[in-house]
């Protein structure tokens, strides 16, 4: 893979290795590392973890747990493998090439928690996306079959986290009422009565169906177009609290 930067977030403390051109890890990332439940041990699984950008803040935020990240991107996977030895994580991080439908069928009931930010578009929906892209943002898998996958690989009553367009939010929750219980959506907004663009929703597998809970949006940006309280606190490496 040509064209590779070395970056950092969490204001330097975390390394991230990301191809010049094509999908780079953002704030989607770091707002999905963010929106993880404080746990003390266990073992989490990111689904789709492209070269590492929320499984490597994922692993500084949560020291006591072990991760695993799949991605079909050879080259994606192997940047996160090569972060997670920069970081000096590879006793308790490994990354594997794998379609995510084929790989969790020998892990059922594996993980503590699992999460992912899945690829936002269906093939023939949008524009050809440019180079280094196509993976990152068409759907290998349909959304269904890939939260299916999620929650197969999860224990029971593990927690179910990821973050998605907005306008997806109706097939997300059909699938996660199928799938979990006690599921809360947290919308994403730029601004204050600005429609939110993204949700991150959490559910808790097999747990009975139950209310879903509709919180108020998280904003990312102040009038003047400067960097909110909140945003500013997630690229700190602080938690959200929902």
């Amino acid at each position: 893979m040509r064209g590779i930067t070395e970056d950092t977030v969490y204001q330097g403390r975390v390394k991230l290795f990301q191809p010049e051109k094509g999908f780079r890890a953002g704030t989607d990332s770091l707002m999905l590392a963010a929106a993880l439940p404080e746990k003390p041990q266990g073992h989490a699984l990111e689904v789709g973890c492209g070269c590492g950008g929320a499984l490597m803040t994922a692993a500084f935020r949560l020291p006591g747990v072990t991760f695993t990240g799949i991605d079909i991107d050879d080259g994606m996977s192997s940047l996160a493998r090569q972060a997670a030895d920069a970081n000096n994580f590879t006793d308790r991080v490994s990354v594997e090439t794998s379609d995510a439908g084929l790989w969790v069928r020998g892990k059922e009931n594996r993980f503590d928690l699992v999460f992912s930010n899945p690829p936002y578009f269906q093939p023939g929906r949008i524009t050809a996306p440019g180079e280094g892209k196509q993976v990152a943002y068409l759907e290998s898998l349909s959304l269904e079959s890939w939260i299916k996958a999620m929650a197969f690989a999860a224990r029971p009553r593990a927690p179910l986290v990821i973050i998605h367009r907005a306008a997806e939010l109706a097939r997300i929750l059909s699938v996660f009422e199928r799938q979990t219980g006690d599921i809360t959506v947290l919308p994403i907004a730029s601004k204050q009565r600005e429609e939110a663009r993204r949700v991150l929703v959490r559910g808790r597998k097999g747990l009975k169906r139950g209310p879903v809970r509709l919180l108020a949006p998280l904003v990312t940006h102040q009038e003047d177009g400067t960097s909110s309280a909140a945003l500013e606190a997630i690229r700190r490496g602080l938690p959200i609290a929902w």
